[in-house]
């Protein structure tokens, strides 16, 4: 169970430092062409993988519709929202948005699926928009070097990724996992190709080592190897209790932002910091089942 504890928080981990990765990024490569790049390469690591995980896999044409939707919305519109929104926000503040996902996905769930919402489910949404209020005051007083534009930008990032979050209950479980990212990436491929190749001049940029390394570190653990540490874990850990371990990933977002990027912390971002954790705390803590 420890080592499963373990995967489940490094999975998250590695997906909030790419926050900042994203952002260095977007500011020296066009955002189409970063988002393309990192599909590619992670459909030419998932293709030998899944076919060694998974083996040959005939998905059936419903759930490949399926998957392209989800790919249009949780890889595309997800990457082109975050990446864009980041080019005006702080990966700081990117972070800390990042984390209204799991209220997000509960609203959908309730409006979309018909799901029931409980109370804490209402009070995690609450909590996510009093985070949202506070990082917005924090850009308004001067004390950030966030954008209101780029925050709303990232928020689309995260309706993307919702959606998706919303589209893969429809197929969970008929296909397998590594199968379902390799379609995925590649949909998603296709998708950027066009907004990407008109800028392909701009790919000599990646001659600089430590950006290529960067390009390659962000396509490999946001695509690859978070995926398989998350999976890797839910094995051992309950869906409700594993949900709890996406605190880390606001946590290490702000923390590489302070460290690495030299951004401002302050007062307002700490409360901001706080509701979002509490949020994601309350959506996904796991209710214990009543002994009758």
């Amino acid at each position: 169970m420890r080592l499963a504890f373990f995967q489940l928080a490094l999975s998250m981990v590695l997906v909030g430092a790419n926050v900042a990765v994203a952002k260095l990024l977007a500011e020296a490569l066009p955002i189409a062409m970063v988002a393309f790049l990192r599909c590619l390469l992670a459909t030419v690591v998932l293709w030998p993988l899944a076919r060694w995980m998974d083996g040959a896999q005939r998905v059936p044409g419903p759930i490949l519709r399926n998957l392209a939707l989800q790919a249009v919305f949780g890889t595309a519109l997800y990457n082109a929202g975050l990446l864009a929104g980041l080019r005006l926000t702080s990966a700081l503040e990117g972070g800390l948005v990042l984390a209204t996902l799991p209220a997000v996905v509960a609203i959908g769930g309730a409006l979309l699926l018909r799901e029931r919402l409980p109370g804490r489910q209402w009070a995690a949404v609450a909590l996510a928009g009093g985070g949202m209020a506070a990082i917005t005051v924090a850009r308004v007083a001067g004390g950030s070097h966030g954008s209101v534009l780029g925050n709303l930008l990232v928020f689309c990032g995260v309706l993307g990724e919702a959606t998706y979050v919303l589209l893969a209950r429809r197929i969970a479980g008929r296909v397998p996992v590594v199968t379902a990212s390799l379609w995925m990436q590649v949909f998603s491929a296709l998708v950027l190709a066009p907004f990407a190749l008109p800028g392909i001049g701009a790919i000599t940029a990646l001659a600089e080592p430590s950006l290529a390394a960067l390009l390659a570190f962000h396509s490999l653990t946001a695509s690859v190897i978070c995926l398989l540490l998350w999976y890797a874990g839910l094995k051992r850990v309950p869906a409700g209790m594993a949900g709890i371990f996406t605190v880390f990933l606001p946590g290490t977002a702000a923390l590489v932002a302070i460290t690495l990027l030299g951004e401002t912390f302050t007062a307002v971002h700490a409360a901001g910091f706080a509701l979002m954790i509490t949020s994601v705390a309350v959506a996904t803590w796991p209710v214990r089942a009543t002994v009758r």
